[in-house]
């Protein structure tokens, strides 16, 4: 359907700018090669006006998705957003590949990231260490000394006709690609395809990383550099088909990819590999690679003093394939010969890339803006009193500077809400009723909203709820602006929909045949859809869209007095207790009262059930991470992490009954708060402890992190909120620089 759109990429093929690559909602994309240029432009002029999505900063127009991959570049705010660390490296790098034409979709084109370490071998792996990275300033066949001298006299003594080069093969071809990828599916038909049906020779299989970095600095024939899967896939490195490989020379049955010493398991590898890419030492140096891949050392002279020149059939323009209608049999040995060399990315600039931003100082600044005696006035900014005792069982913190009402949200157990306003600078201005400790040291301003209870702006839901609910914090979901509330738990089988600015219920929604128990939200990147999920007591769930005109709507978006759910996902037996989304991956993790929990995807396919223990079977609370990470608490005081694929990767029990849990932004540290009224910091793979907090004197029932990471804000049994110092960079550097 059109209306599943999201954005629209002209593509090369073939080292011809004649395809499209177009993404839905449903995080699918299809590739279309069409006869000519022409063709294209009259596509696109077909298809929706939605540009190359919400993502990168450019307007949704058919004029974007027909720019060129430097024309995006320079319009795109993501540099800037790289440079001043609000995205990662890995997600930059991904940006990068993506508008330079490198796509999913062609082997041949395949998105390309580089090697960050070159320590394979020790037991141990200490990412303080600068002699444990490569160094990206230069290309892969340039790292190795006597290496590039080879190369370099290659260069120089070239006979040939064509065009002088360093390397005759390229760092990204489809051969390279399905050597990567050859135990999981549709790679090893795709190899197997490729390859008269039968596997490669056991010594040039992938067979271990350090052996295939030792091949790749001392063979002249490769110079491969990595895919995106190395930092973030582990299930690329397990033969779980069992294919037949067959033995090595050494008598070494080709199996599972050998890891390094210093990593017990592949999600250990690439879970370390993306701390490596994410260092200091990376962020430092990337926007050197960036030149070589994608930059002014791609091609010319920069590129040949960089030892950085490939063949001639891998830069684009370098051959019209239309001009060679004549000769078929020139022509179609051309096209082979571009399959089979690679491909290099367009080139987004022509003169070097800006460094990133410095973070050292981060992991040496105090933890508060004072140096307290204590620990209690180092890790809590401020304590904020309500005159209401009731319980603050929800808390929303929307505070991106570029909202219009940068907030936090906090609803309290008996539906009477507030929308406390953020602000970016140090500096806090009282309201009545409240009671403030250490204030000025806390970056939000708090409205006394939730103390107006009375007149047209009363704050407070007074619509009846079911009297067998027992409200916590997923009753509730606080859209991303901060401008509605949702609300479930009516005894109509509704949810609701409610304004934060004046407390009016705008949207009733129905679609349930018993009494919505809980509710998720997650927004997609690439598109900007929002999802919104309800659970119920009819054991289904229903996942709904959320749009720009603030309402829910579904599959009737002409009538969002009654939408439709855009998915009814089944397989629960039981009540749902709890439920989250991520558009990011596609995916609903839900639990029901007697357990298990199931994986959806968001059009409502059943994936699989994640199985616990034994002593994990009442599953309460659920929160997953864009990496695909899913963190479980279980009645009793247990936790297990899950990757999205179903492996059970960790678990631990604690002495609490948690109320609330939440990941950081990117999926490795674990918050827990419960009924002792205590935060703690839990490293999310292996539930190693990071840090405890002072305890509160009530329980926890909510928590939000802001948007930079840095303030913890928890809603407590008593009323009040807590606002808490949060240093995970700290944590980083005292407990995860050594494996």
């Amino acid at each position: 359907m059109f209306s599943e759109i999201r954005a629209v990429f002209t593509r090369r093929f073939l080292l011809q700018n004649t395809a499209l690559e177009i993404f839905m909602a449903n995080r699918t994309s299809v590739m279309f090669n069409f006869p000519d240029q022409a063709t294209v432009k009259k596509v696109v002029y077909s298809l929706p006006c939605v540009g190359v999505g919400t993502s990168y900063g450019l307007p949704q127009a058919r004029r974007i998705s027909l720019a060129t991959p430097r024309q995006l570049f320079k319009s795109s705010n993501m540099t800037q957003r790289w440079q001043r660390r609000e995205i990662s490296n890995f997600e930059y790098l991904m940006f990068l590949n993506t508008i330079a034409g490198r796509t999913y979709n062609d082997l041949n084109q395949y998105p390309v990231f580089p090697w960050v370490l070159t320590n394979y071998e020790s037991e141990e792996l200490d990412l303080t260490v600068p002699g444990n990275f490569r160094d990206l300033s230069k290309p892969i066949g340039a790292l190795n000394p006597k290496r590039a001298v080879f190369y370099a006299d290659r260069y120089e003594s070239w006979d040939e006709e064509t065009p002088p080069c360093h390397y005759t093969t390229h760092y990204s071809t489809a051969a390279s690609t399905l050597h990567w990828l050859v135990r999981i599916e549709p790679f090893t038909t795709f190899f197997l395809n490729a390859n008269g049906n039968k596997f490669d020779h056991p010594n040039r299989t992938f067979s271990g990383i350090a052996r295939s970095w030792r091949h790749c600095q001392r063979d002249t024939a490769d110079v491969k550099e990595l895919i995106p899967e190395f930092y973030y896939l582990p299930e690329m490195f397990v033969n779980s088909n069992g294919y037949c490989m067959g033995d090595r020379d050494d008598g070494v049955p080709v199996c599972d990819v050998e890891l390094p010493a210093w990593a017990k398991k592949p999600e250990d590898f690439v879970r370390i590999n993306r701390m490596a890419l994410e260092s200091e030492f990376v962020s430092c140096q990337l926007h050197q690679w960036i030149d070589l891949i994608f930059g002014y050392k791609q091609r010319g002279p920069e590129a040949a003093r960089a030892l950085n020149v490939f063949h001639h059939l891998t830069y684009e323009g370098s051959v019209n394939l239309d001009s060679l209608a004549s000769d078929p049999p020139l022509r179609e040995a051309i096209e082979a010969q571009i399959q089979s060399v690679g491909q290099a990315p367009s080139q987004l600039l022509i003169e070097p890339h800006p460094p990133r931003s410095s973070a050292m100082h981060l992991c040496f600044l105090p933890q508060s803006p004072l140096m307290f005696k204590d620990q209690m006035q180092q890790d809590v900014i401020m304590v904020l009193k309500f005159p209401s005792n009731s319980p603050v069982t929800h808390v929303a913190a929307n505070t991106l500077p570029h909202l219009t009402l940068p907030a936090v949200v906090t609803i309290t157990c008996s539906r009477l809400f507030a929308v406390n306003r953020w602000h970016n600078t140090v500096g806090l201005r009282g309201a009545p009723g409240y009671s403030l400790e250490q204030a000025h040291h806390l970056p939000i301003e708090m409205d006394s909203l939730i103390a107006n209870n009375s007149g047209t702006n009363k704050r407070q839901i007074t619509d009846l709820v079911d009297q067998s609910i027992q409200i916590n914090t997923q009753c509730f979901v606080v859209t991303a602006d901060n401008r509605y509330i949702l609300v479930c738990g009516f005894w109509d089988k509704s949810f609701r929909v409610y304004s934060s600015d004046t407390g009016k219920l705008t949207q009733i929604v129905f679609g349930h045949w018993d009494v919505v128990t809980c509710l998720a939200r997650s927004e997609s990147y690439i598109g900007g859809d929002c999802y919104i999920v309800s659970g119920s007591r009819d054991a289904t769930l229903l996942l709904w869209y959320w749009s720009g005109r603030h309402h829910i709507i579904g599959d009737n978006p002409n009538n969002s007095d009654y939408p439709a759910p855009r998915a009814v996902l089944t397989g629960h037996d039981y009540e749902v207790v709890c439920v989250s989304v991520c558009a990011e991956l596609g995916i609903v993790i839900s639990g029901a009262k007697e357990g298990p929990c199931l994986v959806h995807t968001i059009t409502g396919d059943l994936l699989r059930a994640l199985e616990g223990p034994d002593s994990c079977v009442l599953p309460r609370l659920i929160s997953v991470s864009s990496e695909g990470h899913c963190i479980i608490y279980y009645d009793r005081g247990q936790f297990c992490n899950f990757s999205i694929n179903g492996k059970l990767l960790a678990q631990m029990e604690i002495n609490d009954s948690a109320r609330a849990i939440l990941l950081s932004s990117d999926g490795q540290n674990l918050v827990t708060g419960g009924d002792n009224g205590v935060v703690e910091v839990w490293q999310a793979c292996d539930f190693k402890q990071l840090y405890v907090y002072p305890g509160c004197d009530a329980g926890i029932r909510a928590m939000d992190l802001s948007h930079d990471q840095r303030t913890l804000i928890t809603g407590m049994a008593s009323g009040s909120i807590v606002a808490f110092n949060i240093d995970f960079n700290r944590w980083h550097f005292e407990h995860q620089n050594r494996y």
